[in-house]
């Protein structure tokens, strides 16, 4: 009997234990997409390997507890990141030095990523305000030739020769208005209420005619709005845009149906997205049949992003194509194709809701025209104040659960 007992014992001790289940939240409140980083768009001398490199990004809402994604998705071999901190920045290439933290992987200070991957820091309790710039500062090993960037930061990062990961102030650094190798920031969602909407769309939605280091692109203004109204403070902007990027087909970066599942349905706490994008394929089409052919091809994928989206819980809305009229995409046959892919947005009925920017941003006497006081004079991006003016075209009650 003693036997037996002591056999059923043994048995206890022996079984598994039950397994660790992690119940955390995340919400991403900063983001941009990655892509392989053109030659011109490469970071300047001394480079990356054995180099710092600190970069500033503007988060949207606030938390206690982060953690930091690095990619090398693009890298044609592996890359090493000897040491990492994250500081509120203070201006330029400064950082408040009594918040600087060390950033950890695995509860080591380093990492090497292989090629294809991405990788996230450790969680790390560190205060986060809304609307903070933050600076990461990262200090390389081995780097591969093949740099995974994002080269419309319009905020500029400071690069220094050695190890400067620990230093207040990188005196005598390069400057280049470029990302590379740092892909987004999450927070800690305590009391699960937080979400965040994408912006997915091209250079208009990665910023092109905003400010350099003044945090006005129209997802920026956005966020600035959502912060304000008390019903959505808790609603997080991840900006998916890269500048000339399509939709069907690689252009620069991945076309948006290849990069739809990293870049929308897979950011942490997505609720919502704005897709703004389309005009870079309708303004390579060639003659009429060319650019009949892109739309229906775009209203194709349109559906394509709705079913997979929704398939997750996410709300989709659809951006109508602003006026490119005068620009060098400018023709009859696009124009038309501009003209019936609006349509099937504002009538089509799969969209969960219609932003009429090309209504908001048209000029009344000229509607194939941007309003000349938004236009950056290419008669293709917005200014600042065009960013500005489709940041206050969206509706805010969009995003109130």
């Amino acid at each position: 009997m003693v036997a037996g007992l002591l056999l059923a014992c043994g048995a206890c001790a022996t079984a598994a234990p039950a397994p660790v289940v992690d119940n955390t939240r995340w919400v991403g409140t900063w983001s941009t997409s990655q892509q392989l980083t053109e030659p011109a768009n490469l970071p300047p001398a001394p480079g990356l390997p054995g180099n710092t490199l600190r970069q500033i990004v503007h988060v949207s809402t606030g938390g206690n507890v982060v953690r930091v994604r690095f990619s090398n998705l693009f890298g044609d071999g592996p890359m090493t990141i000897t040491a990492a901190r994250i500081a509120a920045a203070r201006w330029a290439d400064t950082v408040v030095a009594e918040t600087a933290r060390p950033l950890s992987f695995g509860g080591q200070p380093s990492i090497t990523i292989a090629a294809g991957e991405e990788v996230m820091s450790d969680r790390l309790a560190f205060p986060l305000t809304p609307l903070q710039n933050v600076a990461v500062t990262m200090r390389f090993g081995a780097f591969p030739a093949a740099v995974t960037g994002h080269p419309g930061s319009r905020t500029t990062s400071y690069l220094a020769a050695g190890d400067h990961v620990s230093a207040a102030t990188l005196d005598g650094a390069a400057r280049t208005d470029h990302w590379y190798a740092l892909a987004g920031i999450d927070v800690v969602d305590d009391d699960r209420a937080g979400g965040a909407v994408v912006t997915l769309g091209n250079s208009i939605t990665d910023g092109r005619g905003s400010g350099t280091n003044r945090q006005n692109r129209w997802p920026d203004e956005l966020s600035r709005r959502l912060r304000d109204d008390a019903r959505t403070a808790d609603v997080a902007v991840l900006n998916a845009g890269i500048g000339g990027n399509c939709v069907l087909r690689d252009c620069l970066g991945p076309a948006a149906v290849a990069r739809f599942e990293r870049d929308v349905l897979r950011q942490p706490g997505v609720r919502w997205m704005i897709v703004l994008e389309g005009i870079n394929d309708i303004g390579q089409a060639q003659g009429a049949e060319g650019a009949q052919g892109v739309a229906r091809g775009l209203i194709a994928a349109y559906g394509q992003m709705i079913d997979r989206a929704h398939a997750q819980g996410i709300r989709v809305y659809a951006a109508t194509l602003l006026p490119f009229g005068g620009s060098f995409y400018d023709s009859p046959e696009r124009e038309a194709a501009r003209q019936a892919v609006n349509a099937w947005i504002r009538t089509g009925g799969r969209f969960d809701a219609v932003i009429d920017l090309d209504a908001a941003m048209r000029d009344p006497a000229n509607p194939s025209r941007l309003q000349e006081i938004a236009d950056t004079g290419d008669h293709l991006h917005p200014n600042e104040e065009g960013h500005r003016m489709i940041g206050e075209a969206i509706d805010l009650a969009l995003f109130i659960r």
